[in-house]
């Protein structure tokens, strides 16, 4: 067609070429171009600049005395696992950017933060993916209210704005960023500079209105937010969705947060009527946990300030391959490689004439060192077939030299193990040398390396 022209933009940097490129001259980033296509504007036309400072205000510099905190910073979500993510509930003003793959659940979980706030504040949805009638349906099938609820179909930029200044919402819902699209730019709904410029006209509403805004962000199938890289730094904070459709268990986790720890994690239930908050995670995690088998073991790791008891199961078999497997699931195949380099070399398990199989239960990825003592007790007890006690739990960090290193938070540890009923807790003699724990309800067991655990496992009867 006369007048379109095609180029191509970096995601990361939004460095334009004519043809494509596998390495970016700007950034150096490899594999991040992708095609974009606009229409050629006309030579008079003047740029559009966005503000947030109204017309005929003078924009001038604000003494830090000067400054006013609005009347309230932050109001619940109604969903507490979701608070917790948040840092506390949904900051006034701010702009939150909930990502996740195709079928997770966003959604579901946006309908039910507008059935949560409905009694109390006034929420705008905005959809450019499914009709009203599609929105109504999920609506009932939730058992939502829609008190205080207002649906708009819309995908224009302008046309939003005009209508959001018409109901005066108190948070705003966009489902999804990626088919939001401004009349001002000459290209496609979805491309990097539609996508920029329609978050940063919506940034600039929410900042200088007081509205919550929450976005939608589709994924793209290396699992990154699609769009450009600078949407991620626009927004105050980034929350991925994750968990297996196969699965009934969803976190949500916080991997940018301006207002808060980007540490936390929520956790949910997928049901029929929705997602149900899990309050006790660690209880989920444990639950239908084999007993008196080999190649189990229990740990406790942090996610931010929230304990969470996992469970790892190590299988290792003879090999029928002149190279072994190694197959891992929630922990990082670098990091399994590293711990079976340890038990060969200090111990002389013969772990490469075996196939090595890695799983974490419920979904978690492990990645903090402290999981590394469970992770190898697991290994050893699985190529030795002896059992590790049910009601033991392991807590550390290995070193090359197969000592035990000190990790943090350990009373916090032991205590949630405690909680749960464990009686017995492996952990480095460090932390029991540097301050005496509360251990009530547990006997702790300090040793200094990975030499000790064949203590703690029994052969099968």
């Amino acid at each position: 067609m006369k007048g379109l022209k095609t180029f191509y933009i970096c995601t990361e940097c939004e460095y334009k070429t004519s043809k494509w490129m596998g390495k970016c001259p700007n950034c150096n980033a490899w594999n991040s171009f992708v095609e974009d296509v606009e229409e050629a504007a006309p030579t008079t036309a003047a740029p559009k600049r966005i503000s947030m400072i109204p017309a005929n205000e003078e924009n001038r510099a604000i003494g830090f005395h000067e400054l006013e905190i609005p009347d309230y910073m932050r109001k619940s979500t109604g969903l507490s696992e979701l608070d917790r993510v948040l840092g506390g509930g949904l900051v006034h003003g701010s702009v939150v950017l909930l990502s996740g793959e195709p079928g997770i659940g966003k959604s579901t979980l946006l309908m039910q933060i507008c059935d949560a706030l409905g009694g109390t504040r006034r929420v705008l949805y905005v959809s450019g993916e499914e009709s009203g009638g599609q929105l109504k349906l999920r609506a009932e099938r939730l058992g939502v209210d829609g008190t205080s609820l207002y649906i708009l179909t819309e995908s224009n930029v302008e046309n939003i704005l005009k209508e959001t200044d018409k109901v005066n919402p108190d948070v705003m819902i966009i489902d999804s960023i990626q088919t939001m699209y401004a009349a001002s730019v000459n290209s496609t709904p979805g491309s990097v500079t539609q996508v920029k410029e329609s978050a940063l006209t919506l940034i600039n509403k929410a900042k200088g209105a007081g509205i919550s805004v929450i976005m939608v962000g589709h994924v793209n199938k290396e699992g990154t937010i699609a769009g450009p890289k600078v949407l991620e730094h626009m927004v105050d904070a980034v929350l991925y969705f994750e968990g297996e459709r196969q699965q009934a268990y969803r976190i949500i986790r916080a991997i940018k947060n301006r207002y808060g720890s980007t540490n936390e994690i929520g956790v949910f239930e997928m049901t029929d009527k929705g997602l149900l908050e899990v309050e006790n995670p660690s209880e989920m995690l444990l639950a239908g946990r084999p007993k008196n088998i080999s190649g189990n073991c229990a740990l406790c790791t942090l996610e931010g300030t929230r304990p969470l008891i996992a469970e790892i199961q190590a299988l290792v078999t003879p090999t029928a391959f002149p190279a072994p497997r190694r197959t891992t699931n929630g922990i990082d195949y670098n990091r399994m490689c590293l711990i079976i380099a340890v038990l060969e070399k200090r111990l002389g398990l013969k772990f490469y004439q075996n196939d090595v199989y890695l799983n974490v239960i419920g979904g978690l990825r492990l990645d903090e060192p402290a999981s590394d003592l469970a992770l190898a007790m697991a290994l050893i007890s699985s190529m030795t077939d002896r059992i590790i006690p049910d009601d033991l739990i392991a807590i550390g960090e290995l070193g090359l030299a197969g000592e035990c290193r000190a990790v943090s938070n350990l009373e916090q540890r032991v205590k949630e193990a405690a909680r749960l009923g464990f009686k017995h807790a492996l952990v480095p003699l460090r932390n029991v040398e540097k301050r005496k724990l509360d251990t009530e309800g547990i006997n702790v067991i300090p040793i200094r390396g990975i030499y000790e655990v064949l203590n703690m496992m029994k052969s099968k009867d």
